[in-house]
């Protein structure tokens, strides 16, 4: 990371390095951390690497938490532009969402079609969890997704 004077512009990338190294350092855990701020950690987790736009109280709760430069506050209410470096992700955990999403994405679509007419679920007003259920023959990891169902207008 390169250095960040006092009054150097901060970019996105270098506040989400600065919440990585702050996070090791303090201990604490995204579950943590989202209670701290009164969010959820799946949010957190996204706003603070740069795909979700914080409010302005959950930002300087976020940067007094994480003892963050007072400026981060300004680069985390930004909208960002959301960008993908690469097609298909190569990290296993990732990949394997990838798959699900290529294997059950028409079944989903066509599910949501049937029960909701032509349409699609928000990505934008959602909600996500991600829990862990122990079972006698190895834990599972349970993500249960909710989005608002949006209606394509007919002309």
């Amino acid at each position: 990371m390169k250095d960040l004077a006092p009054h150097q512009d901060l970019t996105r990338e270098d506040i989400t390095a600065l919440i990585i190294s702050a996070r090791k350092k303090t201990g604490l855990t995204w579950e943590g951390i989202a209670e701290a701020i009164g969010m959820s950690p799946v949010w957190t987790h996204s706003a603070c690497m740069g795909m979700n736009a914080m409010p302005a109280d959950k930002a300087a709760a976020l940067v007094q938490l994480l003892d963050l430069p007072a400026e981060a506050a300004d680069v985390l209410e930004e909208s960002p532009t959301k960008i993908w470096e690469q097609t298909v992700p190569t990290d296993p955990c990732i990949y394997r969402l990838y798959e699900i999403v290529g294997v059950y994405g028409p079944t989903i679509k066509a599910l949501i079609h049937e029960k909701f007419g032509d349409g699609i679920m928000s990505a934008i007003d959602f909600d996500m969890k991600v829990e862990r259920v122990e079972k006698p023959k190895g834990d599972r990891v349970k993500i249960e997704m909710s989005g608002k169902y949006l209606g394509y207008n007919s002309w």
